[in-house]
């Protein structure tokens, strides 16, 4: 009778501790989206790569196994994004309106109940007033992984990064979660994250580009030299590209480009390369936003670029398409 009820308990252990963790489910239904399939990462590792989500009927469901919480980023066929707080044995419902993504909300657990609500309160503000609003709402909740998200997103992932707010609140965040291992590489990050600023010294780097070549700093060292961000999605990249490609022409070894490409699928970008006959390298790992050459050059948009002078200085960043042609020009004559 001992031995029967010791081997009971056990089970009951065993059955309780697990090894493959526990389910986590995201469900939804989006109207005016009757079939189609989005994407979804995750920034900090919770799964490998990019998964795909089928919708059917404007429904959707999706499963993960997990042992501890994670950050997944849902992808949009427009590329617009809504991020998800993951927990084992939660669930999460999505419900809106495909045609107007920015009001989608999530609902289940406390984190995304509150991203939701940060998330829509964004929505009513102008873009100057969207920094002060986020760094008080981290302040204010400087325990939730909501708040590594925003701070990411609209600090260390904008078009004008603030690297100096990025680590003070990361400091102030870490305080809260000291063995936060996303927190501590983000404090390292943001420390070497100075080469993307105007008037610095381009950060060093080393990259392999499409055809497999080690790509680094070194390389651009020209009179005039370029980092460009494009995409097959964006129309405003692929018209820098054309200029670029115009320029390049024009100048020969006098100006050096680098571009990195945002695609999921390296295969189509390798062969949109040799199709356009690029004379430069192109940097590709499908991973879209999370390619680390974008943080390590502190860029966070598409299109972006860096405008850097033989001696290896960013001079200036962000330019339009015209604007980068008439600098390029400039300082060529």
């Amino acid at each position: 009778m001992k031995g029967g009820l010791w081997l009971f308990t056990l089970l009951l252990l065993l059955a309780s501790c697990g090894t493959e963790g526990g389910k986590f489910r995201l469900e939804g239904r989006l109207r005016n989206l009757n079939q189609g399939e989005f994407w979804v990462y995750s920034p900090d590792g919770g799964i490998s790569g990019i998964d795909t989500i089928q919708v059917r009927d404007s429904r959707f469901v999706y499963e993960l196994t997990l042992r501890e919480p994670t950050t997944l980023v849902v992808i949009f066929p427009n590329y617009s994004e809504i991020p998800v707080f993951a927990e084992s044995g939660g669930k999460v419902t999505m419900k809106g309106d495909a045609t107007h993504l920015k009001e989608i909300e999530l609902k289940g657990t406390g984190d995304n109940d509150l991203m939701t609500q940060i998330r829509l309160n964004l929505n009513q503000l102008t873009p100057p007033e969207i920094p002060q609003a986020v760094s008080a709402f981290i302040r204010e909740h400087p325990a939730s992984p909501t708040s590594i998200y925003l701070l990411q997103r609209y600090f260390v992932m904008s078009r004008q990064p603030d690297y100096k707010t990025a680590l003070s609140l990361t400091l102030l965040m870490l305080k809260e979660n000291p063995d936060n291992g996303q927190l501590i590489q983000l404090k390292k990050q943001l420390s070497r994250l100075q080469g993307g600023r105007v008037n610095s010294r381009l950060t060093p780097f080393t990259a392999t580009d499409v055809k497999g070549r080690k790509v680094t700093e070194k390389d651009l060292r020209a009179k005039v030299n370029v980092v460009s961000v494009w995409a097959s999605w964006s129309y405003q990249s692929q018209d820098m590209q054309r200029r670029l490609m115009m320029l390049k022409n024009q100048h020969g070894s006098d100006l050096s480009v680098l571009s990195i490409c945002l695609d999921a699928n390296v295969s189509d970008c390798r062969q949109r390369v040799v199709r356009d006959s690029l004379k430069w390298p192109t940097v590709c790992d499908g991973r879209m936003w999370q390619t680390p050459l974008l943080s390590t050059l502190g860029i966070a948009d598409v299109p972006d670029n860096l405008l850097i002078d033989g001696k290896g200085t960013v001079v200036a960043r962000s330019l339009t398409a015209m604007q980068l042609e008439e600098a390029i020009t400039k300082r060529l004559k």
